[in-house]
């Protein structure tokens, strides 16, 4: 499946009708009073988090949202009907920008959380409503107003409770092959990741959590370099972050210090999020050079994982450790 994590639609409420000037014709009553009814409200346009959604794909193909506009009102002080309020789904986790201003518009998170995005007009006073004693047959009525309209960003922030990262090619898109249903493209040359990957990891009865397999950081990708920024958000929500390091790297001690600085250039708090250190690849090394890899301390109070995720082995110790620090999160949480 295509993952699209940003779209620009245009959305436009729908304006309120027009109320009317409009006489009471009632046999034996030659000059009725106004009975002008007021014009019906537009549709509001409204954003709602939905999680059957995962991409944002559809709005590639439809990016023009219009909301039906009021009715005008009618004689016999009849209201005319409002238009109905249009309803656009995104998956859970879709941030929602004025593209004019880039503010930030809402953060929909949850199943359910909604936003009216663009007010629908109002709709206009029938002359019925400005009958006074001094002015008892009023000949004007007032126009509906125009509902709101604007261009927004809508930009997709993957949830998932562990995020991946490491450099292109370190094995991230293998592992999360072998610990999940997902499916991602493997080879080995640097960003065959070129877009996030997500896997449900199921990890007995009742435990499960969601995996994002994030393409490969390199060095500047806070800048922008390689695949930079666009892929550096989508960690901002996850729980724990898995570094991977390949076990053939002449200094993992370095490479982990270059990815965690990438973190920190982007954002402080992605530092600040649980941490756990694995060494990949290691059925391509022998016993010795494993020996070797475990001397090395890579950043205090972290121990890594030694694991291949083609033979297995350490796999199912790094799964229990995920899955503790998701607990320890969640309780702490």
């Amino acid at each position: 499946m295509h993952f699209i994590d940003e779209a620009k639609i245009y959305v436009k409420a729908g304006d309120g009708g027009k109320g009317i000037v409009s006489f009471r014709r009632e046999k034996y009553v030659p000059k009725g009073g106004p009975d002008g009814g007021n014009g019906g409200r537009g549709g509001s346009i409204l954003i709602r988090a939905d999680k059957q959604l995962n991409t944002l794909l559809d709005f590639k193909y439809k990016q023009r949202y219009l909301a039906p506009k009021g009715d005008n009102g009618q004689g016999s002080n009849k209201e005319g009907k409002s238009g109905e309020d249009q309803v656009i789904k995104v998956p859970c986790g879709t941030l929602v920008r004025d593209a004019a201003k880039k503010r930030v518009l809402a953060d929909l998170v949850e199943h359910g959380d909604e936003v009216v995005i663009a007010q629908g007009g109002r709709g206009g006073k029938g002359n019925g409503e400005f009958a006074t004693p001094t002015n008892q047959a009023p000949r004007f009525a007032q126009p509906g107003t125009m509902g709101e309209e604007r261009d927004l960003i809508l930009e997709l922030k993957l949830l998932a409770d562990v995020g991946l990262v490491g450099f292109p090619n370190a094995g991230k898109s293998t592992l999360i092959a072998s610990i999940s249903a997902a499916k991602p493209k493997i080879a080995d040359y640097p960003f065959t990741t070129l877009t996030p990957n997500l896997g449900m990891v199921r990890y007995g009865e009742g435990k499960s959590f969601v995996v994002a397999d994030i393409p490969g950081l390199i060095e500047g990708a806070h800048e922008g370099k390689g695949l930079g920024i666009q892929f550096l958000k989508h960690i901002e929500r996850t729980k724990v972050l898995v570094f991977l390091i390949d076990c053939m790297s002449e200094n993992p001690k370095h490479d982990y210090e270059i990815l965690l600085n990438e973190l920190r250039q982007f954002h402080s708090s992605l530092v600040k999020k649980k941490k756990i250190v694995v060494i990949t690849k290691t059925d391509v090394i022998d016993d010795d050079a494993k020996k070797q890899l475990k001397k090395i301390k890579i950043a205090r109070g972290l121990h890594p994982h030694f694991i291949s995720a083609v033979t297995h082995e350490g796999v199912d110790d790094l799964l229990a450790a995920m899955w503790d620090t998701i607990v320890v999160d969640k309780n702490k949480g």
